[in-house]
């Protein structure tokens, strides 16, 4: 359990610093414990672990005032649960559901236990997320959702992957995209 601890503290520690993840902002993990244990998804969720995860990437998040938030499995619709201060924050619908081991997922309902004032949303626009057993997160990630490449495959059994997100380029050929660029263009 210790392992899967300081795996989960150093991958959310990598990704914060690869993302460039601000006070305010909202890291999601998506996480199937059955994988973690080397079962099949959804076949042997493992509560102790979920609980393992969801306080280590709390005691990496907290501090640093970034929202942490944890993906339903799918007889939940992959809801979302975070603090409610984050779905206020962001204008996320709250949805009357509390999470269990095997309606929702052992990560999700630890997630619930532990957060201050946890609550479930349908839908969130996270701003980077952790993938781990392939859970697919990514109807949770804003658009546009970079895949990034860190150090740790593998939490426990499982392969874990990783995003960041960046606001969306607009305006075609003649658009500039930093201030910098800009300057380079006026007379």
């Amino acid at each position: 359990m210790e392992e899967i601890k300081k795996a989960v503290s150093a991958a959310v520690e990598a990704l914060i610093e690869e993302a460039a993840l601000c006070p305010g902002e909202i890291l999601v993990i998506g996480c199937s414990t059955s994988e973690v244990a080397g079962e099949k998804i959804g076949k042997g969720s493992v509560y102790a672990l979920g609980e393992a995860i969801i306080e280590a990437a709390l005691s990496v998040t907290v501090p640093r005032g970034i929202y942490l938030a944890a993906g339903c499995c799918e007889h939940l619709n992959r809801a979302v649960i975070l603090p409610r201060a984050a779905a206020e924050k962001y204008g996320f619908e709250i949805v009357s559901v509390v999470p269990a081991p095997k309606a929702g997922g052992s990560t999700a309902t630890a997630a619930y236990r532990r957060m201050d004032d946890a609550v479930a949303v349908e839908f969130a626009r996270c701003h980077a997320g952790m993938d781990i057993g392939d859970t697919f997160i990514g109807m949770h990630l804003r658009h546009v959702a970079v895949p990034v490449r860190l150090p740790i495959t593998k939490i426990g059994e499982a392969h874990v992957t990783y995003a960041k997100t960046r606001p969306k380029f607009i305006g075609g050929s003649r658009a500039v995209y930093s201030l910098e660029d800009s300057e380079n263009l006026m007379p």
